[in-house]
């Protein structure tokens, strides 16, 4: 088991997670890694947890199937559960944000494209549309009266 886990300066707002619905999925972008052969796979690879692929050779189905070019030997990795959300702390903490169970195959490198959302932390205000690829987001709350932001995203792939 992967997990994907985040550490982040929020400021102003809480429960940052990808905005994932069965009609809206989120994909998540990895470099992924055989673990066979160790030769890691040039492009960058989408998983989103509503699109299930058939195993061969089994009856099983995983959110994402690979076959390495190098050993052709194929692997799987499915999304667990629905994401969790990160939650705003002080300092900010390591979160675990999705786990993965992958077979044959590691995530070495996570890119944040997609939309994400948030809550205000001092009031009801809803952030949707948040791009976080240049590594930080800023706004503002007008309910609150003040500047959101969120900054330093260190994100990490490890065991869960």
């Amino acid at each position: 088991m992967l997990a994907l886990a985040l550490t982040a300066d929020l400021s102003g707002v809480t429960e940052l997670s990808p905005l994932d619905t069965p009609d809206e999925p989120y994909f998540y972008t990895f470099k992924v890694q055989c673990t066979s052969c160790r030769e890691t796979h040039p492009n960058w690879v989408s998983v989103n947890r509503f699109e299930m692929n058939d195993v061969s050779g089994s009856k099983g189905e995983a959110n994402f199937v690979w076959k390495c070019k190098n050993c052709k030997r194929e692997s799987s990795a499915t999304i667990k559960a629905a994401a969790n959300s990160y939650q705003h702390s002080s300092p900010p903490k390591r979160q675990n944000i999705i786990e993965f169970d992958c077979r044959g195959l590691e995530f070495t490198e996570f890119k944040a494209d997609g939309e994400w959302q948030a809550k205000g932390l001092e009031s009801p205000t809803v952030f949707k549309g948040i791009d976080l690829q240049e590594g930080e987001w800023f706004d503002y709350d007008e309910k609150a009266g003040e500047e959101v932001s969120i900054k330093d995203l260190k994100w990490e792939i490890r065991r869960a």
